[in-house]
């Protein structure tokens, strides 16, 4: 498999043609774009003082790209949310450094998707695995993790060097339904009732709500929504890392995959939602508003990426990462996966003991979860499809 194999790890996404990247995608997953991740580096998202040093991997074949993965040496686990911060201080009360660390993802996007980008070659997904597990060991780092990644496969599960973990997020999926009034009827007569009040105070209060893409936007209106998304992160004690000029970035680049969802009160946004999205799928990324008004988070962040998937024939809404509140609002629970290799053989044994136990719990969690869907017996989409 390696014959003529040249397995490189570059400090920046611009070193690999983009062309030659997208293609290995297997679909037009944006955070995967080399647009999107590229435009991270070069607008001032990632530095190596808040944790981010780019370290991609490139496996090529004379001059062509057979596979890439975005990576990143990590002081910090900071923008990851799949959370290791328990294993962090078990090294520290070993005296040992559980940092700096190797990552395969998405900074700042818990999205689930491919990390490995090989269009579906299972041998080279495998030649990924080795070759991030071999730069640890070569670096002296205490740890490979690659997160949200795609469901796991045969193959994967049989090198048990890389321990799995998974988690919940939760999703909207269209079953068919025409409108929301349609997706409403899908719900218990409670929730029903509950999401009608909040989309009707919304209205009483004179807000409006509209959607630009990224073409679609004015100057006015990406300042506005990047302003919101820096009032919301600062009044969480979050720093805000996404620069307005990256904003202007994917609006230029990914013009059609670019979504705000604006509230408007009296001619003037007060609100927005920044989201993305692929061919199927609607991402809610951040969200923001300089006037607290009951409902509207919901309004902006869930129902209006709802009514969006419905017009636009969607399949799928991930409005982002926790927050056991969505279940109430047709969102329900769908596993997230990641893969961590453990350098250390003590702590990787310890991990793997701890990661089953998680699992365990997890798996009733969900089950806890699920007891309390929105949706009527009859139109329950955790259901398998008839027929």
């Amino acid at each position: 498999m390696r014959e003529g194999i040249d397995i490189r790890f570059l400090p920046r996404l611009a070193g690999i043609d983009a062309a030659q990247w997208d293609a290995l995608r297997g679909g037009d997953d944006p955070f995967l774009a080399h647009a999107f991740l590229d435009g991270l580096e070069r607008h001032d998202c990632l530095r190596p003082q808040r944790g981010w040093t780019p370290h991609h991997l490139a496996i090529y074949r004379d001059a062509r790209l057979l596979a890439a993965a975005p990576c990143y040496l990590k002081s910090n686990s900071h923008g990851e949310f799949v959370f290791d911060h328990g294993w962090a201080e078990a090294y520290w009360r070993h005296g040992l450094d559980y940092y700096p660390k190797l990552l395969c993802a998405v900074p700042y996007s818990p999205v689930p998707g491919p990390r490995l980008l090989t269009a579906g070659d299972a041998g080279l997904r495998a030649l990924c695995l080795d070759a991030l597990r071999e730069e640890t060991l070569r670096l002296g780092l205490s740890s490979a993790h690659v997160n949200f990644d795609h469901a796991p496969s045969v193959d994967d599960d049989a090198d048990d060097r890389w321990l799995p973990r998974h988690d919940w997020q939760f999703h909207w999926h269209q079953r068919g339904w025409r409108d929301f009034d349609d997706f409403l009827a899908a719900l218990s007569a409670k929730k029903r009732k509950n999401i009608r009040q909040e989309r009707a105070a919304v209205r009483r209060a004179g807000i409006r709500l509209y959607w630009r893409h990224g073409d679609e936007a004015s100057e006015a209106e990406l300042a506005a929504m990047h302003g919101f998304y820096c009032r919301s992160f600062m009044e969480k004690g979050n720093l805000p890392v996404l620069t307005l000029d990256f904003l202007h970035h994917l609006a230029q680049t990914m013009p059609r995959q670019l979504l705000l969802i604006l509230a408007e009160h009296e001619g003037r946004p007060v609100a927005g939602a920044l989201c993305l999205r692929s061919t199927d799928t609607l991402y809610g990324r951040y969200w923001g508003s300089e006037v607290d008004l009951p409902g509207l988070h919901f309004e902006t962040c869930y129902y209006q990426g709802i009514d969006y998937c419905l017009a636009h024939g969607l399949r799928v809404f991930q409005p982002g990462a926790q927050g056991e509140h969505k279940i109430a609002r047709g969102f329900l629970p769908v596993a997230t996966h990641s893969r961590h290799f453990i350098a250390e053989p003590r702590f990787r044994a310890a991990i793997a003991e701890s990661l089953a136990r998680e699992s365990t719990w997890l798996a009733g969690y969900r089950e806890r979860l699920l007891a309390h869907s929105p949706y009527r017996h009859d139109d329950d989409p955790t259901a398998a499809p008839a027929g």
